[in-house]
């Protein structure tokens, strides 16, 4: 028998108000606010324990590789699901197919920094886009709408703020799966949507112009070292393997997109170094 199904949709005009302080999340007729989560007032008395945080700790941006319709049917069944879906559709709201708290199935194997299996502390975000082709050999990519960015900026902003995200922990799928994945790919806006709407992170050109040269004498391990440093899952082999290469492809996806072959060189080593530098945590 075929398990029922529910989707919830949310407008741009309700993501608005869920990150008013008013009203935080709305389940089932109960309104939740989130300044009385984990608080006991007994005898008047409010207790509330200093050693707690958010179980959500990441942000997961993925594409869907498939059309709308197709999209909807794959994470609304059993094998693969998501917390947002954005569609191709500017008539359509945001899909809200599972609650945020609850584990969505959409990283799989995964890893970043000192972290695992981050379906356990993510949230996933789908955005319907067709991924790539290949042609004469290369990768094409397809480009993502003006519509889905404003809306996932609409989203990103409420959940960002809600859970306290750090803006370094809003990662895409190939980051924290690069030896088999590639979402959402380099044609995904990152640097948009650091400097136009301040989310996420970037590089400053003047620290990147003061690394240029700095990848001269350095070994394959201290490349994989700097990429470690970062939060990519790779292994310090000494060596410009297969798993390397797939990891410093994945980082030129997102911060040198001009550019993707998987080969370490001056500037995508000296964009490396700069996000360290500003990220040092």
């Amino acid at each position: 028998m075929k398990l029922m199904r529910t989707t919830v949709l949310i407008s741009t005009s309700l993501l608005f108000l869920l990150s008013c302080s008013s009203v935080v999340v709305e389940k089932e007729n109960r309104i939740i606010n989130s300044s009385n989560i984990g608080t006991a007032v007994v005898n008047g008395k409010r207790y509330t324990s200093k050693g707690q945080n958010f179980r959500v700790r990441f942000i997961i941006l993925h594409y869907t590789v498939s059309d709308r319709d197709r999209s909807i049917d794959l994470l609304t069944d059993t094998d693969v699901s998501s917390h947002y879906l954005i569609t191709d559709d500017k008539k359509d709201p945001i899909f809200y197919l599972v609650d945020e708290d609850k584990r969505a199935w959409h990283a799989g194997a995964s890893n970043w920094k000192n972290f695992t299996n981050l379906n356990d502390n993510s949230l996933g975000i789908e955005i319907v886009n067709k991924g790539y082709v290949m042609e004469n050999g290369e990768m094409k990519f397809f480009e993502f709408t003006p519509d889905q960015i404003q809306k996932l900026v609409i989203l990103l902003k409420d959940l960002t703020k809600r859970y306290n995200i750090d803006p370094q922990d809003i990662l895409g799928h190939a980051d924290v799966a690069p030896q088999r994945k590639e979402d959402p790919g380099p044609l995904f806006p990152w640097e948009e949507l650091y400097k136009k709407y301040g989310i996420g992170i970037w590089y400053d050109e003047e620290t990147k112009v003061k690394y240029i040269n700095s990848l001269q004498n350095l070994s394959p391990k201290d490349v994989q070292s700097e990429l470690r440093k970062f939060g990519y899952p790779i292994e310090i082999t000494n060596s410009y393997d297969e798993q390397a290469k797939n990891v410093i492809r994945v980082f030129q996806f997102r911060f040198r997109p001009s550019k993707y072959d998987g080969i370490i060189d001056q500037e995508t080593f000296a964009i490396l170094k700069a996000l360290n530098e500003k990220y040092k945590k």
